[in-house]
């Protein structure tokens, strides 16, 4: 069987390396195929945003590729990676973590201290300005955490939050509901960012489509699909960025990506396929930057639709996955076999070990479940072509077990929002831990509060998941806590609502003129130390 397996997954690569080829010889440019092709108009418009000349034998320009557009350029609303990698850029938040020690620094708050277990008091930075020149104030500190706790969205990270209070003598006291021990951690978390009062209450619809923030660039353009493009603000408190203007280009495929980077059409290269990272690293024009991420990887089944509210249909589909064989064949070695959503990084993580892999155990699951003869369903997965590749893996295994599946790519945009209202049977998807603690993840996947948009997108509703997620993100013990999510990683180890599937490593391409340039962990690379020599 394996063997079997191994060869359908091969010959799918072969198919799809062709298909690739093929894609990237298209003459009139055309669909996401030609992404390079959409290069001259971002290019052009790079050199007019203004600003100052860029330091002598440096480029003016950074350009970087990932493989999805932004969904919002609201910081209180797009959560998603690709959007938080281009407002990252644009909007600060209280605190940071640096990327390098794990360690919070200051950023819009100058100083903060813990007066009890519920009270944090924030100093806030004077001279801080917006990038319509106005200052930024704690009564913006106040109006945007209360604006993030009241979006549906991103709600999740800050709903731990009582009140928010500007106290008048340039401090900002936050009261919490309870003892929460991530709290710090969350307000580090970009969705947690500090937009304008004034700007937003003018005309909120405006904002959305034309960011103003307080980070080190401004937003000069976004053409949806194609790229963003921002330049560096002048009065950023901590000194005008590197690089004078930022572009990031929407490149689907990750072979496109590689081959916009080799040919010096792009600066950075998010997210290379895992078969590239080799070639790139024996390129010596090219560096490969690679390290160990926080995300994990898996297929999310909604229990709101038969059969998938059949808890052995559910655990069923577990065994039928081979893991490593996916990693081996599909992701070149890179990786580990899951058994948890939150990765073993991660504050809370407990391993009940990687569900076996096991087709004929899952047939005999299936008939106790009633499905002997299997049943026809679909798999959802967002136009990424690696994404694409494992999903079209998952789907010759559980064929294996009389499940024919098929596999249905929508564009990014489409694929969030369709999937928080619930149409899809099964999603493949992809959760980092933003804080590095449990509660981001378990809240955010696990509580039925969540379901839909926060990522509850297996709409499970279990009283007993609810209060362990609920116990362990209200005590500031840490030994209560790991012992609470051992509890919880037991039980949804029972339920099978999700099938994890890896952990992966988080990789960038990059040009070898490409300095300080740091790798965060999530995702999130903070650009503004960039610079790029001729």
């Amino acid at each position: 069987m394996k063997k079997r397996l191994t060869r359908i997954l091969a010959l799918a690569l072969v198919m799809l390396s062709i298909l690739s080829l093929a894609a990237c010889g298209g003459g009139n440019g055309g669909g996401n195929a030609g992404g390079s092709g959409s290069s001259g108009n971002a290019g052009s418009n790079a050199g007019t945003s203004g600003g100052d000349a860029a330091p002598a034998g440096y480029k003016d320009t950074l350009v970087w590729a990932q493989g999805a557009d932004v969904t919002s350029l609201d910081p209180h609303q797009g959560k998603e990676t690709p959007a938080v990698e281009v407002t990252c850029q644009i909007f600060d938040t209280l605190l940071v973590v640096d990327p390098e020690t794990n360690e919070l620094v200051p950023q819009i708050a100058e100083s903060w201290d813990q007066t009890d277990e519920l009270t944090y008091v924030f100093k806030i930075r004077e001279g801080i300005k917006f990038h319509d020149g106005s200052e930024l104030t704690p009564a913006d500190v106040k109006f945007s955490l209360e604006r993030a706790i009241n979006s549906a969205a991103v709600s999740y990270i800050v709903d731990f939050i009582d009140t928010v209070t500007d106290n008048g003598d340039g401090t900002v006291t936050i009261k919490t509901k309870n003892p929460y021990a991530p709290a710090l951690r969350n307000l580090a978390i970009p969705f947690a960012a500090i937009v304008p009062q004034a700007v937003v209450e003018a005309d909120e619809e405006h904002f959305i489509l034309n960011p103003v923030g307080s980070g080190p660039y401004k937003f000069v353009e976004w053409k949806q699909g194609d790229h963003v493009t921002m330049e560096a603000f002048d009065d950023y408190y901590a000194g005008k960025a590197e690089t004078q203007n930022l572009i990031m280009r929407v490149i689907p495929e990750t072979s496109q990506r590689s081959i916009a980077l080799e040919t010096g059409e792009i600066d950075l290269a998010y997210d290379l396929a895992v078969n590239d990272v080799p070639k790139v690293e024996e390129n010596p024009d090219l560096t490969a930057y690679v390290v160990p991420s926080l995300t994990c990887w898996y297929i999310s089944m909604n229990m709101n639709k038969a059969p998938f509210d059949n808890p052995k249909v559910r655990e069923a589909i577990n065994m039928a996955i081979d893991r490593q064989l996916i990693i081996d064949t599909l992701n070149n070695g890179v990786g580990e076999p899951a058994d948890a959503i939150i990765a073993p990084g991660v504050f809370g993580y407990y391993s009940t070990g990687v569900t076996e892999y096991n087709p004929e155990k899952a047939k005999e699951l299936m008939a106790e479940a009633g499905y002997a003869d299997g049943f026809t369903t679909s798999l959802w997965v967002n136009d990424n072509q690696s994404r694409i590749e494992m999903c079209q893996a998952v789907q010759e295994m559980l064929r294996q077990i009389n499940i024919e599946c098929s596999v249905e790519v929508l564009e990014f945009g489409s694929y969030i929002s369709r999937t928080s209202a619930g149409e899809h049977d099964m999603g493949y998807f992809g959760w980092t831990t933003s804080s590095a603690d449990a509660d981001y993840t378990y809240y955010s996947l696990e509580h039925s509060s969540q379901q839909g948009a926060p990522g509850n997108r297996s709409f499970i509703n279990d009283p007993e998941v609810d209060k362990l997620i609920e116990d362990a993100r209200f005590t500031s013990d840490e030994a209560t806590r790991k012992e609470l999510y051992k509890e919880l990683a037991i039980k949804l180890d029972e339920i099978h609502n999700n099938a994890p599937v890896f952990y992966s490593t988080i990789n960038v391409g990059a040009k070898k003129g490409v300095e300080g340039f740091v790798m965060d962990p999530n995702g999130y690379h903070n650009l503004h130390t960039v610079k790029v020599a001729q």
